[in-house]
């Protein structure tokens, strides 16, 4: 943990600050270990405290190692130990995470703190854009859990049965294969339905000649996985066919494309440039993929907007899709992780059309 604060300090002029206060939960469990998401760290040139109460107390004591100091604030309040704190410690500028402090705490704090406090953006994720080893073990866990899932629920996808059902199959198998929970909740879309990127499960079952989109993922040791598979209940016709082997060559050339020193912009481009000579261009309007890791959105992004330098370490989704209004859609994704020349991925199930 000690190398860690060490970076944080080292952002501190970045932050024109001597002193951060951390909320984001992510961000308080990569710098101090603490997987619950009650409490927040005080970070200053010093020292480091997590702040949490009595609930969790023991727990905190039990995770928190090193250099970070546990304090209870129960009988006090997390804004007037925080202005203890900084009084203690002179702190004259406390930066903040403007994208997890609601306004209300903002007030609270304003009050209660003599020091400035300093809006900052999401300064501390990129801390976690590069993976250790260990964090990409543990991400390759969580994804083998989801293709083992998959595996399990092909059997189960017949006519009549409800996405609903289908949804919390994949939640109990990958619970009994160590999940904690679901990274998300999952996207089962049949039919018409999977012309919606995001669709929730809904109580439609499902019929011979549907797609049927199943966007999933778990959540092993805190770390998410994330991944995609369309099959077709039955035969595959004509378009859907043309659809699937669309989707299938843009995410394998995408991938083939992906690599440290290329921009997400440069990746997303490969497959959205198939997609749209093909002539739905129109039919793929989110981007290529994202960063995962203690959330399952992280940056940086494979979208038609990211500048960012991909890097060695760090983990991606590369997720193309074509979504066609009432007839219905595909989606393919894996996760990655991004190796000196180019990539692993992490995801071993079957792309190729499935007709069930």
């Amino acid at each position: 943990m000690s190398d860690v604060l060490a970076r944080v300090r080292e952002m501190f002029p970045i932050m024109k600050a001597d002193a951060v206060l951390v909320s984001d939960h992510a961000n308080v469990r990569y710098i101090s270990g603490y997987t619950n998401d009650t409490g927040v760290l005080l970070v200053t040139k010093e020292a480091a405290f997590l702040l949490t109460d009595f609930r969790f107390l023991f727990q905190a004591q039990e995770e928190v190692k090193g250099l970070i100091q546990v304090v209870d604030i129960s009988s006090v309040g997390y804004p007037a130990m925080v202005a203890e704190l900084c009084k203690t410690y002179g702190i004259s500028k406390l930066a903040f995470e403007r994208e997890t402090v609601t306004y209300r705490e903002f007030e609270e704090y304003r009050d209660a703190v003599s020091a400035v406090l300093v809006p900052i953006p999401k300064y501390l994720s990129e801390l976690r854009w590069i993976k250790t080893p260990e964090e990409i073990e543990k991400l390759r866990t969580a994804e083998h859990i989801g293709d083992l899932a998959f595996s399990e629920i092909l059997p189960h996808l017949k006519p009549g049965v409800t996405e609903l059902e289908i949804a919390a199959k994949l939640t109990y198998f990958m619970q009994m294969h160590g999940a904690s929970g679901n990274s998300f909740p999952p996207i089962v879309a049949s039919g018409i339905n999977s012309s919606m990127p995001h669709a929730m499960p809904s109580g439609r079952k499902l019929e011979k000649g549907d797609f049927v989109t199943m966007d999933f993922g778990c959540v092993y040791q805190g770390y998410c996985s994330d991944m995609t598979r369309t099959v077709v209940l039955g035969k595959a016709d004509p378009k859907q066919k043309e659809i699937y082997d669309l989707v299938y060559r843009a995410q394998t050339e995408a991938l083939a494309a992906l690599r440290p020193g290329k921009t997400g912009m440069e990746v997303d481009a490969v497959a959205r440039n198939i997609i749209a000579e093909a002539g739905y261009g129109d039919c793929f309007g989110h981007g290529l993929g994202h960063s995962v890791g203690l959330e399952i959105h992280e940056d940086p992004n494979c979208n038609t907007r990211e500048t960012r330098i991909l890097k060695e370490g760090m983990i991606m989704t590369v997720e193309p899709g074509i979504y066609v209004k009432d007839f219905g859609g595909v989606r393919i994704e894996d996760m990655v992780v991004l190796t000196a020349d180019g990539y692993e991925n992490l995801a071993f199930s079957e792309k190729k059309l499935i007709e069930l």
